[in-house]
């Protein structure tokens, strides 16, 4: 699962896609996998029998026009009133839409060696796996630090801390982000997807590139069958896609939920995303913190407590570029870390 699929930034990175593709395709699915796609197919059948890319990227145009831009100042949206049902319902949101389409990218890769599209971009993905080591170092060594003498980084240290840091990518798609995490020291490295030919791609990959140690798996996080806790836990357009479903409302809070358990106690979730701005993003994590301090029913002197708050902001990307879009000038994208308390 992902969300708003931006253009690539090469051209090489998505062919023209040839009927082969298709038959490769066809040969690689189950019987059940066949009737899913068929399924997702007839969803979209007014583009055909197939989706080719220059479709694809009029799809993502149209989306464009239903993010929420961020003002200039701080990259990150001053609007007053945030509202995070702002965005209408689309095939974005439907993991038919997403089983199809990477069945489509899994015979493209068999038959070009193609990755696929990176959501965002490859300077955001980028610049989200280098922010997010810089992060997560800082964190440690401020832990280190607490009754130390010694305050100077220690880099063969934040390695080997790094290294022992759990993340888990949900919606992870092709798996590339995964990859550049591991190129930034992470190595304890998970990736699921509810969508299985996103699972099967993103193995594929991250074999041929050399990261046979990475792990994947097929999880829906709204009923993740996850029993394990991680110390970073990294969402690129996932709930972004969340959101675009016809039931986006209620599911946006099923994702809150569900996440709030697989983060561990002190870990970190970072969240990108284009079709919510950082304010929009703090005041749903208000709003979640809210609910669950009214689920606990909390009497007269426990409320308000930060030791019931699940959640808490801890930074956000400050570097993004900006572009100029409805007259505001803005980032396209934003990148916004949360603290589990």
């Amino acid at each position: 699962m992902a969300g708003v699929r931006w253009p690539p930034e090469d051209s090489d990175l998505n062919p023209p896609r040839p009927a082969a593709a298709t038959a490769a395709a066809e040969q690689m699915i189950s019987d059940d996998d066949r009737s899913v796609a068929a399924d997702s197919w007839s969803i979209k059948s007014e583009y055909g029998s197939t989706l080719d890319d220059e479709q694809r990227h009029a799809d993502a145009v149209d989306m464009l026009s239903g993010c929420n831009f961020p003002a200039a100042s701080d990259y990150s949206s001053d609007k007053e009133g945030p509202d995070s049902n702002e965005v209408e319902a689309s095939l974005l949101g439907l993991q038919s839409y997403w089983d199809a389409s990477y069945a489509e990218d899994l015979a493209n890769f068999h038959e070009h060696g193609q990755a696929g599209e990176i959501w965002f971009g490859i300077e955001v993905m980028d610049t989200v796996a280098t922010w997010t080591k810089t992060l997560c170092a800082n964190i440690s060594q401020s832990h280190k630090s607490e009754g130390s003498s010694n305050s100077g980084p220690d880099p063969a240290s934040i390695s080997k801390d790094l290294s022992s840091w759990g993340v888990l990518d949900i919606g992870t798609g092709n798996g590339l982000l995964l990859q550049e995490l591991a190129k930034q020291g992470f190595s304890d490295l998970t990736g699921t997807d509810y969508s299985e030919g996103a699972i099967v791609l993103a193995q594929k990959i991250a074999t041929r590139n050399g990261f046979p140690n990475i792990n994947f798996m097929v999880d829906d996080v709204l009923e993740t069958k996850l029993n394990r806790k991680f110390h970073l836990v990294m969402d690129k357009g996932t709930l972004d896609a969340i959101g675009l479903h016809p039931d986006g409302q209620m599911k946006r809070l099923m994702y809150w939920e569900s996440v709030s358990n697989l983060v561990a106690s002190g870990g970190i979730l970072v969240i990108t995303s284009c079709n919510n701005t950082k304010d929009e993003l703090l005041q749903e994590v208000e709003n979640f913190n809210h609910k669950m301090l009214d689920i606990q029913d909390l009497d007269q002197d426990q409320e308000g407590s930060d030791e019931n708050v699940v959640f808490q902001y801890l930074d956000h990307v400050r570097t993004y570029p900006t572009i100029l879009f409805g007259g505001i000038e803005g980032s396209r994208v934003c990148t916004v870390a949360f603290q589990r308390l």
